[in-house]
């Protein structure tokens, strides 16, 4: 079994920041890409920051130069620094682990529950 699971969400006000962490654990070989993802009510989710096991990230054109996706391989953990947040990052933010479970295994997805992010005065 493998578990994926967020921390970090809350309310913010606009232009303050929130540290989002995702952890992935259990029967893991190697995890591969990581990535937030992230739903506002009435929208389709969308990929948010997604980074390699190499350290390699692609941003949404609406968060680039505000947020910052890091991990620790080591850990098998990625977080997600959000900076001068907007009322329009109001979501719930979930965590994606591409992971292979053997050496010889594929590669398969595993989502976290999420965690709910609201920014609002």
């Amino acid at each position: 079994q493998v578990q994926v699971v967020e921390s970090g969400g809350g309310l913010v006000q606009p232009g303050g920041s929130l540290r989002l962490s995702c952890a992935a654990s259990g029967s893991i070989f190697s995890v591969d890409a990581m990535g937030w993802y992230r739903q506002a009510p009435g929208k389709q989710r969308e990929s948010v920051a997604v980074i390699t096991s190499a350290g390699n990230t692609n941003y949404a054109e609406s968060v680039k130069g505000r947020f910052t996706i890091s991990r620790d391989n080591a850990k098998n953990t990625v977080y997600l620094q959000m900076n001068s947040l907007k009322p329009e990052d109001t979501a719930v933010y979930r965590c994606n682990a591409v992971v292979r479970r053997t050496a010889w295994g594929g590669q398969r997805d595993y989502w976290g529950q999420g965690t709910q992010v609201t920014v609002s005065s």
